[in-house]
């Protein structure tokens, strides 16, 4: 038996371990509560505006005619709609006539468009200012859906509806609208303003804006900004927060996609082999979605946590402040969901599956497509080895399915002049958001224009909810009438505050 001596030398031990671990728990709080305390707002405090006036109404009736141009890109790249395009140029200098007067128009391979409103001190570095003038095909079977047709430019119920209402003629017109609108107060900007529309950016820009690129290198022009599509104001999206996040892509993810190819026995599907093709593919795209490579909290989502951490309940807020500790916790989170999921890691998502043509015979070829978006943390060339290694099967043939591919954009900088204007601009037209960097998880055709600049943000201020993100590229497709108008004054004050 334990002597009395022995307890109460067990009793001390304890109460001495209690102690410590007492002493260090208060430690630790200390230290993550004071890391938390010196942890500042990114927050921009800027004076109130003074309220543009925009004719929303009137605007948003021209952008419902302009999406009556069925100006389709479908993925077999096929021409272009030339009726579509040709009379969606001639609306445009119809509806805007200052700007067709006065701005310099280059017609670009055809179908995309480039304006240049020169200024009156040409060797400040330009503005370029992006959109697109080409939508993807409405799903078929899909029509039945729509509340009004997706061509027919319906403004009704506060909003328009259409196919390109938000993805994306809005970032044609809206511009098109500001300068309009400055044309006619007879302002004349200090810097140049260039706007760059393509039309083939959702199948890859690569006679649009690539044109469009190589003709403004030839002339030399190095923009101070270039402001794409890609992010948007997010109402009840991001976790923990209560307000809208304006949210500025400052890195878009890598495009590739691979084609796995799985070779086998074929005949009559009484007599399997042991593998067939179809099985060894299917043990391939397990392989990869069991096998992920590693994930990123550093980078464009790192900067994201900065800017949010501070604006966040104290729970969110002491983690965000202290990923030296809760990192692990962290990526376990985020790797939960697909959209968060996105945001920190290669993404493979299988597409296409191809085996036989006939329910009774074995293919003695299977096919498969993985469509995959590279972090900006790894690069294409690594994604491809990952594959490779992942897989392990000489069986498994894997090559890229086309020449569309390209690394992760580099991460333009949030501590520049140029990040802190654009900044300014959101807070004064939207002083309800929260502004955060962030990483844009689909493509865009700012990453043709790297060669010209450092400062890419992609950032255009639709307001969406969780519901609203569905419809583009979806069913009902559509833009609130107010949301336009605060579209227009955005512009507005952009090219004004970069002409201060």
């Amino acid at each position: 038996m334990m002597s009395e001596v022995q307890r109460r030398r067990r009793r001390r031990r304890s109460r001495r371990l209690l102690v410590i671990m007492l002493i260090s728990l208060a430690v630790l709080s200390g230290v993550l509560l004071v890391r938390t305390a010196l942890v500042t707002s990114r927050q921009m405090t800027v004076d109130s505006a003074s309220p543009i006036s925009v004719d929303a109404k009137t605007a948003a009736s021209r952008l419902g005619q302009a999406l009556q141009f069925r100006t389709i890109s479908y993925q077999d790249r096929s021409s272009p709609n030339r009726e579509a395009f040709i009379g969606l140029h001639q609306y445009l200098a119809k509806s805007f006539p200052e700007t067709h007067r006065k701005l310099q128009r280059d017609l670009m391979n055809e179908y995309s468009l480039l304006y240049t409103w020169t200024g009156t001190e040409p060797t400040l570095p330009p503005i370029l200012l992006l959109g697109h003038l080409d939508v993807v095909p409405v799903e078929p079977g899909t029509e039945k859906e729509w509340t009004y047709p997706a061509f027919a430019g319906t403004v009704a119920d506060g909003h328009i509806w259409g196919r390109g209402a938000m993805d994306d003629k809005v970032a044609v017109l809206g511009p098109l609208e500001a300068v309009e609108h400055l044309l006619q107060e007879r302002f004349a900007p200090r810097r140049t303003v260039i706007m760059a529309f393509g039309h083939d950016e959702e199948v890859g820009g690569e006679k649009g804006a690539k044109s469009i690129v190589a003709r403004l290198a030839q002339r030399g022009v190095r923009p101070s900004l270039v402001l794409d599509e890609g992010m948007a104001i997010l109402q009840g999206i991001v976790p923990g927060m209560s307000r809208p996040v304006a949210s500025i892509g400052v890195a878009e993810k890598g495009y590739l996609s691979l084609e796995l190819i799985a070779e086998g026995e074929g005949g009559h599907s009484s007599m399997p082999p042991h593998d067939t093709s179809v099985g060894i593919l299917a043990s391939a795209i397990h392989a990869l979605e069991s096998h992920p490579m590693p994930a990123h909290t550093d980078g464009p989502v790192g900067a994201l946590f900065q800017f949010l951490g501070p604006e966040m309940p104290m729970g969110p807020r002491v983690a965000l402040a202290n990923l030296w500790l809760f990192d692990p916790v962290l990526r376990y989170l985020l790797d939960r969901g697909p959209s968060t999921r996105a945001l920190i890691r290669t993404t493979f998502a299988p597409t296409m599956l191809e085996g036989s043509l006939k329910e009774n015979v074995l293919p003695g070829k299977a096919r498969a497509v993985v469509n995959v978006r590279v972090h900006p943390s790894d690069t294409v060339d690594e994604t491809t080895a990952h594959v490779t290694r992942v897989i392990n099967d000489s069986r498994v043939t894997t090559r890229p399915l086309s020449d569309i591919r390209s690394d992760p954009s580099p991460v333009s900088p949030t501590g520049s002049s140029t990040f802190s204007l654009l900044q300014r601009t959101i807070t004064q037209q939207f002083p309800d958001a929260i502004v955060a960097p962030g990483l844009v998880l689909g493509a865009t055709d700012s990453r043709h224009y790297q060669p010209l600049s450092d400062q890419i943000f992609r950032f255009l201020p639709i307001r969406v909810t969780a519901q609203d993100i569905a419809r583009i590229h979806g069913v009902n497709e559509r833009l609130a009438i107010d949301n336009y108008g605060d579209i227009i004054a955005f512009y507005i004050r952009l090219i004004r505050n970069f002409n201060e």
